[in-house]
């Protein structure tokens, strides 16, 4: 059973074929119309559509030649936008007659919406535009141009990328070969070519007009790509807002195409996702959420514009980040930096005051949204119950940022078994459950996501004064590079990342060992001016942690002694070991 099976189905007659169109939702919502890419059907929309319809009145329609949709008789020349066009008001008059469309398209789906959104004869039936993986074939057209005419080496880069990238369009302009692949070994070969290059499931996709589709689709190209491309319009200018999605792993198309959009799009909304080309199928709930985001602020006449020069905006409006640790320090400094990136975020500290007052703050300076949640992370059952919770009330968590952490210095025979028992509980056992609890979530949904755990400097330069914690973040610096090679598979990233001496007040609370009271105040004190007069802030490190994702880097030394520490045990590990004798002045 697929998921659009019990929608609504109508056929719309126009120029000479028959469209098929399903709908989903209500007919009195605001009507969102998605359009299918090649060699695709409608139906690679399904995990999108499902989702939207709780909110919106959805449409899918099979393009022309393609699914259910008849073909035009003869081919060539029956795949023109000019054609392409008219089948899309016919369908949007048929289920939208009284009402502007919002309007979604990916690959060829997004090139040819690119058209109904910048033409004169569809204005006003378009209310807005998201795009996915499919540039304007007019915008290409003066994008080359720039560059040939007016060449730069970067530009020159730029051109010959993108025609690296565009190789399948030139062989689907060779007469009659694409049409014998496709019916062919090609088309018995397609779903494992999606499943091994894309990650994409295909359980039920593609379908099983995947061979005509994809053989009539090639006169999309035919058509359209040549004429266009020589002879771009010149009044190309969108009438509705645009929101663009840009996959930063797209296999056929550069994010560098887009570099001149905003001189064609006045109202203009960027996004990027950290996947490869068919979105709609492995990143269902985030590309449905920006959708969904943009309509409701275009209906309600918002701007719903993320900062266009902030590249985090663009990356992390509106997913869910989990922070735990987040009531001081690097904790609140890492929760305040995706609030400004207008991502959703739960604090967590076992200091619920604290995780409330990030919470607030966070809200204040941008989150989309933001909770406090109080749990110890290294009670186990306490972060079951948390998990359960999160997941319940705010969906699976996108970015999992794994902070909590004590301080613990002492020489090895002055440590306790409970104080080996404590700061391993915490330091390690607490990252154990935030990726075994979260981060098995995001492997079951299958759509990708991303886990921070920040070690220490300490997990790579050994010290006399520092066996418990350097044992417990080098424990955690292992544990994220098994997890980022079990994990890569699935599309999760795994981040390990190594602050040195940051200014927080991880040094008020560290506990120095085998010493009384009095003295355990006198070193904190100590310590605390040290890394005072030092005075690296926490949000240089929660930077480092959003650029960590955002690269999805494996292990990143944040501050200069601790790229210099990691340099030294990689490069020179002797003199690392004899750094590690010092015995430090206290």
């Amino acid at each position: 059973m697929t998921a659009l099976e019990g929608a609504r189905e109508r056929r719309v007659h126009t120029g000479g074929i028959d469209l098929c169109v399903l709908e989903l939702g209500d007919p009195s919502a605001p009507t969102v119309v998605l359009v299918h890419g090649y060699p695709d059907s409608k139906e690679v929309w399904s995990e999108v559509a499902t989702r939207l319809a709780g909110r919106f009145h959805v449409v899918l329609y099979d393009v022309r030649g393609h699914g259910r949709s008849t073909a035009p008789k003869p081919l060539r020349g029956g795949f023109t936008l000019a054609k392409l066009t008219d089948d899309f008001l016919a369908v949007v008059d048929a289920v939208s007659p009284d009402r502007p469309v919002h309007l979604v398209g990916h690959d060829w789906g997004s090139v040819q919406s690119w058209e109904f959104v910048t033409v004169g004869r569809t204005e006003g039936r378009v209310a807005s535009f998201t795009s996915m993986s499919g540039p304007s074939l007019d915008h290409f057209g003066h994008w080359i141009d720039a560059r040939v005419k007016r060449p730069t080496p970067r530009r020159v880069g730029q051109l010959l990328g993108q025609g690296a990238k565009s190789w399948y369009v030139y062989l689907l302009h060779t007469p009659v070969v694409p049409e014998l692949a496709w019916r062919g070994p090609l088309g018995r070969s397609w779903p494992g070519i999606l499943r091994r290059a894309e990650g994409l499931p295909t359980d039920d996709y593609p379908t099983a007009s995947l061979r005509s589709d994809a053989a009539h689709g090639a006169w999309l190209y035919r058509d359209n790509v040549r004429p266009r491309l020589r002879r771009p319009r010149e009044d190309a200018y969108a009438h509705a807002p645009v929101q663009l999605i840009t996959p930063l792993g797209d296999a056929f198309l550069s994010e560098r195409l887009y570099d001149d959009l905003e001189h064609w799009v006045p109202r203009l909304t960027l996004r990027t996702l950290p996947d490869k080309h068919w979105i709609p199928r492995t990143r269902p709930d985030q590309v449905s959420a920006w959708i969904e985001e943009f309509v409701l602020a275009v209906e309600s006449g918002q701007d719903a514009q993320p900062p266009r020069a902030d590249r985090h905006a663009q990356r992390f409006g509106g997913q869910l980040v989990l922070v735990t640790g987040a009531g001081s320090g690097i904790g609140r400094a890492t929760a305040f930096a995706f609030a400004e990136a207008g991502a959703r975020v739960v604090a967590v500290d076992r200091d619920g005051e604290a995780a409330a007052r990030t919470a607030e703050l966070a809200r204040l300076t941008g989150a989309a949204d933001a909770w406090a949640e109080t749990a110890d992370v290294s009670d186990e059952q306490a972060m079951e119950k948390l998990a359960e919770k999160v997941h319940g009330a705010y969906g699976v968590v996108d970015v999992l940022v794994n902070n909590a952490g004590i301080g613990l210095s002492g020489s090895f025979f002055t440590t306790t078994p409970e104080d080996w028992r404590r700061v391993l509980d915490v330091n390690l056992w607490g990252v154990i459950h935030g990726c075994r609890l979260f981060g098995a979530r995001m492997a079951e949904r299958g759509q990708g996501g991303h886990i921070v755990n920040v070690a220490s400097a300490a997990a790579y330069q050994p010290s006399r004064a520092l066996p418990a914690y350097s044992t417990s973040k080098a424990a955690v610096l292992m544990l994220s590079e098994c997890l980022r090679a079990e994990l890569a598979d699935r599309r999760i990233g795994v981040s390990a990342v190594c602050p040195g001496f940051v200014n927080t007040n991880i040094t008020s609370t560290a506990r120095f060992t085998g010493v009384d009271e009095q003295e355990q105040r006198r070193r904190r004190q100590r310590s605390a001016r040290l890394y005072g007069m030092r005075n690296y802030p926490p949000e240089k490190v929660a930077s480092a942690i959003l650029d960590a994702v955002e690269r999805n880097r494996a292990v990143v030394p944040v501050t200069p002694e601790a790229r210099g520490m990691r340099a030294l045990s990689r490069l020179v590990p002797g003199m690392s070991r004899r750094l590690a004798k010092v015995e430090p002045k206290v």
